[in-house]
């Protein structure tokens, strides 16, 4: 992991996902371990997302406020998250690197096809409180597997019909809570190494820079044509992670 050709490659990473967090406000944690598992373990790499996630995300939480009243509306989706990262991270522990990759390449390819399809979401007010259960539990379920934080939070979300600040606050709360869960857990596991944690906090200035720089260009690209190249690129690295592992 000190290789120079590593380095560079984890710096990269940092980078495009803050970038990409910049412009979208989402997806930090996804996008870098889609890039950082290209020439990495998903085992190594996911210690690496740790600091920088968590910084990203409550760069973007302190711009989107509502925090207060977004928590104590969801807070039984965030409760639920508890156990199901707890039964995710005892999977990742026990399972081969290569099968929580292709797990890691299938969430992706499958969050990249619902995105780009669209297909439209509406959950009734009376089913808010009940789903939140189940959307919490499998979030952490997939999150601990796999390290990616979106799925299925992202269309139980969305179905709410939220504005567009209370939507990013709800889901960078859960990217948060997850992310300070995360690390305990990995800790746990043995996989937060001294060396993978320097380079993780190291990272937070490379993402600063990234998520910066996105929220400049966000006013000077097409926000369309920018979400569908990044789902674009989610979807080949996906099916090649998942390809690879089978």
């Amino acid at each position: 992991m000190t290789d120079p050709g590593v380095l560079a490659w984890i710096g990269t990473a940092y980078l495009t996902a803050g970038l990409i967090k910049g412009v979208t406000g989402l997806g930090f944690s996804t996008i870098c371990l889609a890039l950082l598992v290209v020439g990495l373990d998903l085992k190594d790499s996911l210690p690496l997302v740790l600091a920088p996630s968590l910084a990203s995300n409550l760069m973007v939480m302190h711009a989107a406020g509502h925090f207060r009243s977004t928590a104590l509306r969801f807070w039984p989706l965030y409760l639920a998250l508890l156990p199901g990262l707890a039964v995710g991270l005892a999977l990742l522990g026990s399972a081969e690197d290569r099968t929580a990759a292709g797990a890691l390449g299938a969430v992706l390819a499958v969050y990249a096809v619902f995105a780009l399809t669209g297909p439209p979401l509406a959950l009734p007010a009376r089913w808010e409180r009940p789903a939140a259960v189940p959307a919490g539990f499998l979030t952490g379920l997939v999150n601990g597997v796999t390290g990616s934080q979106i799925m299925p939070v992202l269309p139980y979300l969305m179905a709410l019909g939220l504005d567009k600040d209370r939507f990013v606050q709800a889901i960078n709360i859960s990217f948060t809570l997850s992310t300070v869960v995360m690390a305990i857990g990995l800790a746990r596991l043995g996989l937060l190494t001294g060396a993978a944690g320097l380079i993780s906090i190291a990272g937070i200035a490379v993402v600063f820079a990234g998520v910066t720089l996105g929220g400049r260009l966000r006013t000077a690209l097409s926000p369309e044509a920018f979400r569908r190249a990044v789902l674009g690129l989610l979807l080949v690295l996906g099916t090649w992670q998942a390809a690879k592992a089978l």
